[in-house]
This record gives C-alpha cells, structure tokens and sequence, in this order.
C-alpha cells in the first residue's frame, strides 16, 4: 500500500498537479483574493452584496468580465485534467471561469476514479477551486453545477422516479423532501448550482423528452417546481429550471430534429407553457435559469431581447443568471441561419441577455468570439458589465467569497444515499405508480403464486436503461 501511495504521488508531481501553495491570502474572517494585502470591498464579508459587486467589476479586465460568461465542462469532457496543472496557467481560464458542469460526478472520461468514494468527489472539486481562487489575479470562485432532476446526478446518490413519476404522485410535499434529500446531498459533496426543475409541459407524446416533466397541466409542473426550488433554494444552494421556453412542443415532436417551430398561439405561450416558469421566479425566487435551443415565432429563444429580458427580468423581476442549453447559442448561425458566425451570434445572445454560454466545447469557442464582438461594437461594455454583475451577485449570494470551498470532506457518507434518504426514495417510488386497469381483479397478487414473468426486450436490460440524469451505478 506505501509503494502505491508513492506511486501516486510521484505521478502526480511528474504531471505537475497544482498542489495549492498561497496559504497567506487566508485572513481571520476574510480572504485576500487579490492577494494585494488590503481588504478590499468585495472581499469584506460584512459590505452589502451590490458594493461588493460594484467593486469587483471595476478591478475586472475585459479578459476576466468574459471568463466569467462561459461554463467549463468537467469530468474530462471539456476539462480533460483530473486536476489542476502547470499548464492551466496558459489556458483561458487562467482568468476564471463562471462554473464548471458535473466534475467528478461519475460521468465522463474519469467515471467512479474521482467520484466514489464520496469524499474524493469533495476532495477534488476543492482542490480545483483553490486553484482558482488561489492562483488567478482576482480569486473569483467557481460555481460548481450539476443535475438533479430525479435526485443529484452522481455516482452512488440517492435516485428518484423521473419527473412524469413524480408528477403522477399529485403530492407537493413529497416532492418537497425530494428536494430535500438532492440539497443535503448536493451540499455534503459541494455543489452549488442544481440544474432543476424542468418546467416544460409535456403535450406531445412523440416528443422523446416527456419522461422528463412532471405533467401536461402548467398547473401542477408550477406547483411541484415550486417546491423543488424552494427546497433547494432554502438550503443556500441555487436552483437553475430549464427549458425556458416554449421547449416541449418541436414540430412533429422531434426533438433533434428540428427543435424549432412551435406551432403555439400567442395565449397557449403564456398561460400553458410559461406559466410554470413565471410561477419559478415570482412565487419561488429561482436563481437561475436555462435557456432553450428552439425558436418561438421565428426568433431563437436564446437570442431573444423579449424572452429573456423583457419577459424575464422586467416583467418578472429574475435576479439570477441565465445559462444556455448546450449548443442553443451555436444554433443561432448554425441551425437557425440567423446570425452569420460566431461573432455575430455571440453578440445576439449576449445583447438578448444571456449570461453564461454552456457547451460540450471548449469555453474560448464562446469567449473569443465575444471578445471580437466587443471590439467590433456589437456589445457594449455596459452590456457586459450587466451580464457579469448577475454572475457574479449570484456567487456573492450562495457565499462563494465567504467559504469557496463546499461540501464535508470528512464524511459526506454520513448523507449521502443514507437509509432515511433511501426511505425517501422507495415511498415516491411506490407513490409514483399508477394503476391503469385491474382486469378480472388480477391484483393484489395470490401470495400462491410461486414466479412471475417479466416478459419483453428490457425484461433484463440494465445499462441502457440508468438514466442520463439519474445516479450512476458504477463500480
């Protein structure tokens, strides 16, 4: 076992993994993310959150105001270090980034290495946020997201029926300790931001995404977002509902296939399929928000002033940041044929009020772009400076410049997929079953029965049917 841990270690320092090595910026009560030795405003725990905004975009470059509008995916996806390197100080993020996506969570290149057990998922979301805040000019935190719509997506996490399951128990409150359970596991593991709920009403049922929502009745998918947001929301973490908007009803219910052109009138776009998300961030405060890859009456949502600025932030008052849904802004010039290229989409998106591009690409395909548009006049530097505040109010609001670095490094076991969140999870189960037809009274079954049949193609199909956005059951 020594020569192992030698081993590792030697490997380690060979591939020059940051091992952390600023420990003066760390003060009593505060930290010295700018490591100029003065305690600056946005580092004063005690300063209101909009002076601490206010101050730290004004020691921001252009440089930094971009990084923070793009998402970096993890797990060797996008991200394809286990760790911090020496190379990270040449890559773009060496001037932040505004979170990164479902590290260490068991998906990807790296699977259970860095996911189970618990605490090395902890461990290495830790160590990347130190580097972060240790080793670039402004320290800004990361914002570490993830999924959670049927409980946290990680490996070894407690899983829940999918949202039409828990949609068919009509039981707000269980839906509430669902919520529970995904934002005790979330915390213990130190997540931030959980992308759910999904608020799209499901009304087609060729579309191939209707397992994913909770219903076709905009009032029960709202009343049950409500409670998931909250529930998350109330345990200091962030709640992200997608697919805003107008997502669930592709022509011909293809999904992949077009995503575009909703045949839905003017009043069904109100009062069925953004209902639920008006309920999200007036009744329940949501804190953030995904935007969708489709178009509504010719205009792509995610280039869309109206959707996702005068709907969203004027009519409705939403406080938090908008991420895309992956490649909705690459669609605006590749799918959509609105904008010319990537300059040109990048300053629609931006000027529309989306805050962070996410993409299973490499962030500077984003960043790049939208540092040309800027130079070019497409987006003014007022527009950024918008777009940025609300990343970075929302870091400001979960405590990210407090304590950057979540979860229980110790024994996140105790809370994860424990027997009381286990209990939780086997009573929505069976509360999520819905009986059709009980011909001849064939149930309950005769305790004499000796075997049961499961008959048909997924009779013993066990990989193909762990869901994308459930646990993962690796070993």
């Amino acid at each position: 076992m020594k020569r192992r841990i030698a081993l590792c270690i030697a490997v380690s320092l060979c591939a020059g993994v940051y091992a952390g090595n600023n420990p003066g910026i760390y003060k009593k009560g505060w930290i010295d993310f700018n490591k100029n030795g003065v305690k600056d405003i946005y580092e004063d725990p005690s300063e209101p959150i909009e002076a601490r905004v206010k101050d730290l975009l004004s020691q921001m470059t252009l440089e930094e105001k971009t990084c923070q509008m793009a998402t970096l995916y993890g797990s060797g996806r996008v991200l394809k270090d286990s760790l911090p390197t020496e190379k990270w100080k040449d890559e773009i993020w060496k001037d932040g980034i505004a979170n990164i996506d479902e590290q260490a969570n068991g998906l990807g290149r790296f699977g259970s290495s860095l996911s189970y057990p618990y605490v090395n998922s902890v461990e290495n979301r830790q160590t990347i946020q130190r580097w972060f805040v240790e080793q670039t000019r402004l320290g800004i935190p990361v914002d570490f997201t993830n999924e959670g719509i049927r409980g946290l997506c990680h490996d070894r996490a407690t899983m829940f029926p999918a949202q039409c399951g828990q949609g068919a128990t009509w039981n707000k409150e269980l839906i509430s300790e669902i919520a529970q359970v995904t934002a005790e596991e979330a915390k213990a593991l130190g997540y931030t931001n959980i992308y759910s709920p999904i608020l799209d009403i499901a009304q087609d049922p060729r579309w191939g995404r209707v397992v994913e929502c909770y219903g076709e009745d905009p009032f029960l998918v709202g009343e049950l977002g409500k409670r998931m947001i909250k529930g998350l929301q109330q345990e200091g973490l962030v709640a992200t509902p997608k697919h805003f908007a107008v997502y669930s009803i592709p022509v011909g219910g293809r999904d992949a296939g077009t995503r575009t052109d909703p045949h839905v009138a003017p009043r069904e776009m109100r009062t069925l399929y953004i209902e639920p998300f008006r309920k999200a961030f007036c009744e329940a405060g949501a804190l953030g928000v995904m935007s969708s890859y489709n178009d509504y009456d010719g205009e792509p949502i995610t280039g869309s002033y109206h959707f996702l600025t005068e709907i969203l932030r004027h009519e409705w008052g939403f406080k938090g940041y908008v991420v895309s849904d992956s490649e909705a802004v690459e669609f605006l010039y590749s799918k959509h044929q609105v904008a010319a290229d990537a300059v040109d989409g990048a300053a629609q998106v931006v000027n529309a009020g989306l805050n962070v591009r996410t993409n299973f690409t490499l962030p500077e395909n984003f960043i790049r772009p939208l540092r040309q548009a800027i130079s070019e006049g497409k987006v003014s530097m007022q527009t950024i400076d918008s777009r940025v505040a609300d990343v970075l109010r929302v870091k400001f609001g979960m405590g990210l410049f407090d304590n950057p670095y979540k979860g229980d490094a110790k024994h996140p076991e105790k809370v994860v997929h424990s027997k009381e969140h286990q209990a939780v999870s086997m009573r929505a189960a069976l509360e999520s079953i819905v009986l059709l037809k009980n011909e001849n009274n064939i149930l309950p079954l005769s305790k004499d029965l000796k075997k049961v049949a499961v008959i048909g193609p997924n009779a013993d199909e066990v990989q193909n049917l762990i869901c994308r956005y459930g646990r993962l059951m690796l070993r």
